[in-house]
């Protein structure tokens, strides 16, 4: 007798499957598959992810162990980890980009109104930076770092307000950080936190100039001078103020306007930061405010390599890799989109706990969090990795 619809299957149903043959339609994914379909494709890494599989084999392991259940999972039958793997490799992992990107979307529709920073400020505020994930050079030759280092990196812009991305940009490890400037557009009256490997004053005057007001911390080489200085009242730590003009043989001419320079202690951590900004209507103290939640960034990269299969890889081409980290992406969203939706209050890495353990289950999917005691279900470093 069906008593309901899986716990996996009833988090599935939150991603649009019209969505899904569309992308697999403008890459024509599906030709000539004998079975495993990209959307069963899709099922089967999501449960490896969801269900915190150690590889690609005990993920198909598992689907084989519950081979009377995989109908009810939209799987059909178990598939051989050698047909899961031969798929990773050759089906174009665009269309698991395109999907996640989709998802994104609703995530941020949903998430519209959330408001996760300690300011108050009209517009968009996003962090833009990027995690290094490392790889073995004899087993991932393509992805360029170092003589004997291979890696690729994860270039993501955070919506610090609702902690969802906006945009994800996978390459190899030899690609630069500022490089990600050129194929990003933002609102205007938009705020744009960043660290100091993505200072390059040409790319920071055409967003001054597309009405972006950036935040990054300078670096001590900088050649300027002062030509005017705010009071400033050293006991909240604002230690200067000052609008400065760039006096270096090239970068005055890369960007030959006013900046903004702020020299702050945080008393917290005892680091001295100098902040460059192209606005001057905010306060020092909000702009290094602005500053101190880029850590929200830091902290998503931490929450998924922790949390979602992105270290250790289940295929060795580079489509493999870039198909299992886009759905690792898509499965995240979706346990962000499944905890709107249900108005859940559990953290997102709660919600993720008990989704791993009850995904065969029945019980709808909102009761499984109703008076759930989730005292024994912590993070580790709880106090850094909270999102959401």
């Amino acid at each position: 007798m069906n008593k309901g619809k899986m716990v996996f299957t009833q988090l599935i149903q939150f991603a649009s499957d019209d969505v899904f043959k569309g992308c697999v339609k403008r890459y024509n994914g599906d030709y000539n598959n004998k079975g495993l379909t990209c959307w069963k494709q899709f099922l089967c890494m999501a449960f490896g992810q969801l269900t915190h599989r150690e590889s690609l084999s005990d993920t198909a392991l598992c689907l084989r162990l519950h081979k009377d259940k995989l109908y009810h999972l939209g799987i059909g039958r178990a598939f051989d980890k050698s047909t899961i793997a031969r798929a990773n490799e050759n089906r174009d992992w665009r269309i698991f980009r395109d999907f996640a990107l989709k998802l994104i979307d609703n995530a941020r529709v949903l998430c519209k109104d959330d408001n996760l920073l300690d300011l108050k400020l009209k517009g968009k505020v996003y962090a833009l930076d990027a995690t290094v994930i490392d790889l073995c050079l004899d087993v991932f030759w393509w992805a360029k770092f170092r003589k004997a280092k291979a890696a690729i990196k994860l270039h993501t812009l955070l919506d610090l307000k609702t902690a969802i991305p906006e945009y994800i940009f996978i390459t190899d490890g030899s690609v630069h950080e500022v490089n990600t400037l050129d194929y990003i557009s933002f609102p205007a009256g938009s705020y744009l936190v960043m660290d100091k490997a993505y200072i390059d004053f040409a790319r920071l005057r055409r967003l001054a100039v597309e009405r972006t007001n950036f935040v990054v911390t300078a670096k001590d080489n900088m050649k300027y001078r002062v030509i005017k200085r705010k009071i400033t009242k050293k006991e909240t730590g604002v230690i200067c103020d000052q609008t400065i003009v760039l006096t270096g043989a090239v970068t005055s001419k890369k960007y030959p306007e006013r900046l903004r320079r702020i020299r702050y202690f945080d008393a917290k951590t005892g680091n001295t930061l100098i902040f460059l900004t192209n606005n001057f209507k905010l306060s020092a103290l909000t702009i290094a405010a602005l500053y101190r939640n880029r850590w929200g960034i830091e902290i998503f990269f931490k929450w998924i390599k922790q949390h979602l299969k992105i270290q250790t890889f289940w295929g060795h081409s580079e489509n493999a890799v870039r198909t299992q980290v886009w759905i690792a992406i898509a499965t995240y969203v979706l346990v962000v989109i499944t905890k709107k939706k249900l108005k859940l209050p559990q953290k997102l890495y709660e919600i993720l706990q008990l989704i791993s353990l009850s995904a065969f289950d029945r019980t709808p999917l909102k009761n499984l969090f109703l008076n759930e005691n989730i005292q024994d279900v912590k993070e580790q470093d709880c106090n850094q990795l909270i999102l959401l």
